[in-house]
């Protein structure tokens, strides 16, 4: 049978004893001047070296040549107190898990009073001391306090804190700690070369994190890849298949993905691990090893160098690559989640669906208000500068959470008689009207007037020769205040498609959206045209508009404000800009006339309606001024004689719409003729 390779090249001298210089070091101080206490205590964590710096010791104070730090190995001391030896009967090994109680400690007291048979001292190896009872350390305190001059006691024990504090304060107390991996490494690397045996390097760091730095833990996992080991030694795959650790694979699928916000990458990973039958709590402990690498990648640029970061030199590269795509404050973040997400899966009956949430929670940063959520939002922005400029005012307002700013009256809505002339390029029926709630507003359920003030009366504009009408007008380049463009929304319209279609119900807005096009951009306000007047129409409802907001903010940051026009690129501004400045003079269809009352006096337009003084006044958005382009006037519609008695009567109450004056609407006129031509209905008799 095989010996352990932690029992085959078990350290026999204090220079062979690994990452433990700490201690090593002042023992063979001691040693070297002679003075040696009677009772010692290491401590520290399982395979780091403690009994078998116990049994050094006990071997270089009996040592022909000692005491003495490097024994000889020559004498029937050193020969039977070898890794290899028979034992010596003046060195008793007792192991207090099974001979813990007060009578196993009596015994030991009473053999302690005689002289050694052949050595110098008799050494008492007293492992797992914590195991002892209260009542067995009561009985050794007396001896262990006042021992005879040949006797040494060497406590060792993985839990310091338990043993009774009259016997620790008595001894000399040396904390072992975990090796490092630098130094596990090397070991490890001497222990393949003695048995002959090729190991592909990328095999060390799976065996070091797999013994998680404990010497007899590592050489037992490097024991059996060596027996399973076939005639080319031990390659990547067969340790990865052996030990169950998640393929490096996966683990840069997982992180590419969440560095990209790509959901698809992310959770198909996650099915990818399942299918090859990982463990879910597995691949997050290698996940949260991978993010702290990056960590170290990010905050230090030579952690390699350093020894901060264990991996080969093409793993290597691959993570330094993903440290510089991923924020520091994103990279905490995540590896936050992760750690939590851990806790989490103790004992779940799913850890699938405990690891697809913690992958959900890293995806939606702003699904929460903690600080490190607001960081990796506003590492986002940064990442996104370069591909549009300068964060928008909406952006920052966003990252930032804004102070409460007073409420600003907004601009009342001008009368019907008021408002300027319809230009020619505004012929085609515009965009009904929004209002002061982001919705559409019908004509006859128009807010009414403020009271009677004085208004501002309309430019009037000279008529010009028919040959001076301007060309049609080409679309413009507008650039928000904050330098986010039209060009830059249309550069990441790919990514604001999918955004969308990961809202609820947002699937039906990217489908109309798919024949949409960006107009402008003025500083939060998004201008859509889209050449079907119908689905105009639904996207610039509220659902629909605040989807779109919602996307762009997840995209671009920030919030925005989404309006849909009907018209082609080049068609578009006349349609854009008449129906926001006037939403009570939308022009009536091609090919039907509509007849409005127009007052003999200007002054007798606010008596038309005093009693609905007592309403607030319609808010409604006024887009930005536009250069002023000269334009042929066009006269006004013929005016009834018939409704101006009605309308300015002597009571001036305003009287109710009848039926007729209800169907005869411009928004009712409007239905009917897109119902005829896109659905191809008719009125029913």
């Amino acid at each position: 049978m095989a010996l352990a390779l932690y029992r085959k090249y078990r350290p026999a001298t204090f220079a062979e004893v690994v990452g433990q210089e700490h201690v090593t070091e002042p023992l063979r101080t001691a040693l070297s001047s002679g003075r040696i206490n009677h009772a010692y205590l290491f401590s520290g964590p399982r395979g780091c070296g403690k009994t078998s710096s116990a049994r050094i010791m006990a071997r270089s104070l009996n040592c022909k040549k000692g005491p003495t730090p490097d024994p000889c190995g020559e004498c029937d001391s050193c020969k039977a107190l070898a890794p290899e030896g028979s034992g010596s009967v003046d060195v008793t090994e007792l192991d207090a898990a099974s001979h813990g109680g007060v009578d196993d400690a009596r015994e030991l007291r009473d053999r302690a009073f005689y002289a050694p048979a052949d050595a110098r001292y008799r050494v008492f190896i007293i492992d797992e001391a914590h195991m002892v009872t209260t009542q067995g350390f009561n009985a050794l305190l007396k001896i262990v306090e006042e021992p005879p001059e040949h006797v040494i006691f060497i406590f060792a024990t993985t839990e310091p804190e338990k043993v009774l504090p009259t016997i620790r304060s008595r001894t000399h107390h040396y904390p072992f700690r975990l090796i490092p991996p630098s130094s596990m490494r090397a070991l490890l690397e001497r222990n393949v070369a003695a048995e002959g045996v090729t190991v592909d390097p990328a095999v060390y760091p799976l065996v070091i994190r797999a013994g998680g730095g404990s010497a007899r833990d590592t050489q037992s996992v490097l024991d059996q890849l060596l027996a399973g080991a076939g005639p080319d030694g031990i390659d990547y795959s067969r340790a990865v298949s052996l030990l169950g650790v998640t393929d490096v694979a996966l683990i840069d699928d997982m992180v590419d993905g969440l560095s990209a916000d790509d959901s698809t990458a992310v959770f198909g990973t996650v099915e990818k691990l399942s299918e090859a039958g990982h463990e879910p709590r597995r691949f997050a402990t290698d996940l949260l090893d991978r993010l702290r690498d990056l960590v170290m990648l990010r905050s230090v640029p030579d952690a390699a160098t350093r020894g901060l970061v264990s991996a080969p030199e093409d793993d290597l590269a691959r993570m330094v690559a993903q440290a510089e795509r991923i924020g520091l404050a994103t990279l905490s973040r995540y590896a936050e989640i992760v750690h939590n997400g851990l806790l989490e899966m103790r004992g779940a009956t799913a850890p699938r669906l405990v690891l697809e949430l913690l992958c959900a929670r890293m995806l939606l940063p702003s699904a929460t208000e903690g600080e490190a959520a607001m960081l990796q939002r506003l590492e986002r922005l940064e990442r996104r500068v370069t591909a549009g400029g300068t964060p928008s005012p909406g952006t920052a307002a966003a990252a930032v959470p804004a102070a409460p700013v007073a409420a600003q009256p907004a601009p009342v809505a001008a009368r019907p008689a008021q408002a300027p002339a319809a230009p020619v390029a505004a012929a085609l029926p515009p965009a009904p009207a929004l209002s002061s709630n982001g919705g559409y507003q019908r004509p006859s359920q128009r807010p009414p007037e403020a009271a009677p003030a004085p208004e501002p009366v309309a430019p009037q504009r000279q008529p010009v020769p028919a040959a001076a009408a301007p060309a049609p007008v080409e679309e413009p380049a507008v650039e928000s205040a904050g330098g986010i463009d039209a060009a830059a929304v249309r550069r990441v319209w790919p990514d604001l498609l999918a955004a969308i279609r990961k809202i609820p119900g947002g699937r039906s807005t990217e489908a109309m959206l798919t024949q949409a096009t960006v107009y402008s951009v003025e500083g939060t306000a998004v201008t859509l045209t889209h050449n079907a007047e119908p689905l105009a129409r639904r996207l610039s409802e509220v659902h629909n508009a605040e989807k779109i907001a919602a996307a762009l903010g997840t995209v671009l940051g920030g919030e925005w404000q989404v309006r849909c026009v009907h018209g082609t690129p080049a068609a578009a501004p006349a349609k854009a800009a008449a129906p926001a400045a006037r939403p009570q003079a939308a022009a009536p269809p091609a090919g039907q006339q509509r007849s409005y009352s127009r007052p003999s006096a200007a002054p007798a337009a606010p008596a038309a309606e005093p009693a609905r003084q007592d309403r607030p006044p319609a808010q409604v958005e006024r887009p930005a001024p536009k250069p002023v382009t000269t334009e042929p006037d066009i006269p006004l519609p013929p005016e009834p004689v018939e409704d101006d008695e009605e309308l300015y009567s002597e009571d001036s109450s305003p009287a109710p719409p009848t039926p007729e004056q209800v169907a005869d609407d411009a928004q009712d006129v409007l239905a009917q003729k897109l119902l005829a031509e896109q659905l191809g209905a008719r009125e029913l008799e």
